[in-house]
């Protein structure tokens, strides 16, 4: 990576959030040969827009284009500042790594996250990195640097407003239990059923479908999809 191809001291971090049916993932790389865990990042083009950086870097890692992200926090504490880290990425791909080289700088984090669809994405390695795996959100490795700073102000600003966000975290169609089970995975606590329905029957946001038929009529559970503007509006 040429130093000249990039906008000097500025990244970004991408929390990427899946739902497997039951829990709430995150999608974490392990660096070449170091054991260090960290979010998929990147850097900036000098001729590149910030966000247009980011989508690319997600398309590299989950093979999707059509992602919900969500600008949440830019991170610069100088505590994050820690260029032997750096180094020793770095190192285990290339033993000639000088001490001024480019990325031992202090570099400020633009921090994002996105929603996207767990069923669909095979995640990929990038060429610095053994793995890129799903992760349990409560049963993550240790990550560097601040990186579970980064994680922990992304699952804040996720549930605030959470109602309006999780379209991209579930098929177009679904039982209350399936959307039952995706606010508490993300809320990290059980919620009483009869109240949870009560509540989202009550708002403008769900439209009811037919029910999912499995052999038992008289159990079969209604489908409902998230109401667009148009299905407000008729």
């Amino acid at each position: 990576m040429d130093r000249t191809d990039y906008l000097p001291h500025i990244a970004y971090d991408s929390v990427i959030f899946g739902f497997s049916g039951d829990k709430l993932k995150i999608l974490i790389m392990e660096y070449h040969n170091t054991k260090l865990f960290a979010l998929p990042g990147g850097f900036v083009g000098i001729k590149e827009d910030l966000n247009d950086a980011v989508r690319r870097g997600l398309k590299e890692r989950t093979g999707l284009d059509d992602i919900y992200l969500e600008q949440f926090y830019t991170f610069g504490d100088m505590a994050r500042f820690k260029p032997e880290v750096m180094k020793t990425i770095l190192q285990a791909i290339d033993d000639n790594v000088s001490d001024d080289h480019w990325l031992l700088e202090r570099f400020i984090s633009v921090a994002y996250y996105a929603l996207i669809d767990y069923e669909k994405v095979v995640p990929r390695p990038d060429a610095i990195s053994d793995s890129c795996t799903w992760y349990d959100v409560d049963g993550l490795p240790k990550l560097m640097l601040d990186h579970q700073k980064i994680v922990n102000k992304a699952l804040q600003t996720l549930r605030q407003n959470l109602d309006h966000k999780l379209t991209n975290l579930l098929p177009e169609k679904f039982t209350m239990k399936e959307l039952q089970s995706v606010y508490e995975a993300i809320l990290g606590e059980k919620l009483r059923r009869t109240t949870f329905q009560r509540k989202l029957l009550a708002s403008d946001l769900l439209v009811r479908h037919e029910k999912q038929y499995n052999g038992k009529a008289h159990k079969a559970p209604f489908l409902y999809s998230f109401a667009r503007n148009e299905d407000l509006k008729s």
